[in-house]
């Protein structure tokens, strides 16, 4: 039986929004963060190709709350009418607000797509005989030392946390929060390594006393 090695963080902020696709161009946040958005987290203190990072489950520290939030946005994304005329779109939106979680992810060595692979990560993985093992051991000293690959965010990339590192003694899952989520994003790229974007999703996801356990990746928990 391989062993298994986990990785986890804690991480809070002044914002977060962790968008659901149902919600059009007036966007509104989860209650909680998506598995691709905690992924998004751990690869941001160390990333590593050859690995895969598997989100556990997810401990909100802190009530929920939700905003209204408006910005101007001038991305490539505005109509071309907009963009020759140099003029911003007003974008609305629903966020979530003072957040903090405590993140657990477990990682294992990458099998989707090894091929694609870039050589440096080949390089990397062909020296170690448990490259989740030299994940963990690289993550933890990196977490501690604050050093990151690049910066952290909590959802929109201008959601940048307040804090980023060990978990803290004195927070604690929010026991009063109870429910469960119809449909819940859990992966974007599900095929692995350089594959197309295809949005899986798994249904009635529960948060018990403050804690999420995401759904094992499986035909019977995931759905497109």
């Amino acid at each position: 039986m391989q062993k298994k090695y986990c990785v986890s963080c804690e991480i809070s902020g002044p914002c977060a929004m962790f968008t659901r696709p149902d919600t059009g161009d007036v966007p509104v946040s989860y209650p909680v963060p998506t598995a691709s958005a905690v992924r998004g987290i751990f690869e941001s203190i160390l990333w590593g190709p050859a690995v895969a990072i598997i989100p556990q489950r997810v401990e909100l520290c802190s009530n929920i709350r939700f905003e209204p939030y408006a910005t101007n946005y001038g991305g490539p994304l505005r109509h071309p009418d907009a963009i020759s005329s140099n003029n911003n779109y007003q974008l609305l939106a629903t966020i979530l607000v003072d957040v903090c979680y405590k993140l657990y992810a477990e990682v294992s060595p990458l099998r989707a797509n090894r091929e694609k692979l870039p050589d440096k990560a080949l390089k990397w993985d062909a020296k170690t005989t448990s490259p989740g093992h030299a994940y963990q051991a690289i993550f933890e000293r990196r977490l501690r030392r604050g050093q990151l690959h690049h910066m952290p965010s909590l959802g929109w990339n201008e959601f940048v946390p307040s804090y980023l590192g060990p978990l803290c003694e004195n927070t604690n899952p929010c026991q009063a929060i109870n429910m469960t989520i119809p449909s819940l994003l859990m992966e974007v790229f599900p095929d692995g390594y350089h594959s197309a974007p295809r949005f899986a999703f798994a249904q009635n996801v529960a948060v018990k006393n403050g804690v999420l356990i995401y759904p094992r990746k499986g035909a019977d928990n995931y759905a497109e």
